[in-house]
């Protein structure tokens, strides 16, 4: 103990009196104190107010759901964000509204389109300049990166760092699976978006337009993409077992996968 800087305790293998003995002896001038195996979100609240510092488990990709009868303005517009660059023929003026009624966006997409990764000639001053330059491909994927970076800015940040780590692991996959017109990266992204907007997930997808085999896997229906986001939460979770016979009924490599995942771990959502 005299050596360690920080003293990982076993949520699920000790008591409540045990837990507050090895605060009282270790904590907080000798050792900081990390809970481990916190599952939710009572035991993140527990193990916090007991005077830990730090804490590993799921509890943070669990939704806490808001009792509120009605959802904040802020989240709604993320959810409009997701539902405009969701539709089968993207409105850009439909988009640009939305970006429009969050000025922090628009400053976010015009820094962008001025940075030296498209190095314009002139600088673009418009929203709507800046939406006809970039694609609409670019487009759908820069609203959804920035939406769920938003809508998470009050979450912990490893909750917004998983979602779009989600997401690029599927988008990476994408050549080697069948998946139809489902775009791959929104579902990793869908994934956790009860959880960012503190909303049901069966309410998230009545507010977003998506497609059928999309909207059904992350309620729990069977469809050709549960293969894939069986292997996605697998390999976040090291269930490598489970993650090799995955592998297989998709015909891919481990090693690729591996690969995939390691280079979408890189994500970092400070970077957008």
């Amino acid at each position: 103990m005299d050596r360690a800087d920080i003293l990982k305790v076993d949520f699920k293998r000790t008591t409540l009196e045990e837990r507050g003995a090895m605060i009282k002896r270790y904590g907080p001038w000798r050792c900081r104190m990390l809970a481990e195996k916190v599952e939710t979100h009572e035991e993140f609240h527990l193990a916090r107010n007991q005077g830990f510092l730090y804490f590993q488990g799921y509890f943070f990709r669990k939704p806490e759901i808001m009792t509120a009868h009605e959802i904040p303005a802020n989240r709604i517009n993320y959810l409009r964000m997701l539902q405009a660059v969701s539709r089968a023929e993207l409105d850009l003026r439909e988009v640009e509204n939305v970006l429009k009624s969050e000025a922090s966006l628009c400053y976010r997409l015009l820094r962008y389109m001025n940075s030296a990764v498209f190095g314009f000639g002139s600088e673009i001053h418009s929203v709507r300049h800046a939406l006809s330059l970039i694609g609409e491909r670019e487009i759908r994927r820069w609203v959804r990166l920035v939406a769920a970076v938003g809508a998470g800015q009050q979450k912990s940040s490893e909750l917004v760092l998983c979602a779009l780590t989600r997401a690029r692991f599927c988008e990476l996959l994408a050549p080697k699976v069948q998946h139809g017109d489902s775009d791959l990266f929104f579902l990793g992204l869908l994934s956790l978006m009860d959880v960012i907007l503190e909303m049901p997930m069966a309410s998230v997808l009545e507010k977003v337009s998506v497609d059928h085999e999309t909207k059904a896997v992350p309620l729990g229906s069977i469809n050709h993409l549960r293969p894939l986001y069986q292997l996605m939460l697998a390999q976040e979770s090291g269930a490598w077992e489970q993650s090799a016979g995955l592998v297989q009924q998709l015909h891919l490599s481990e090693s690729g996968v591996a690969e995939s995942y390691l280079a979408s771990d890189a994500v970092d959502p400070r970077r957008q």
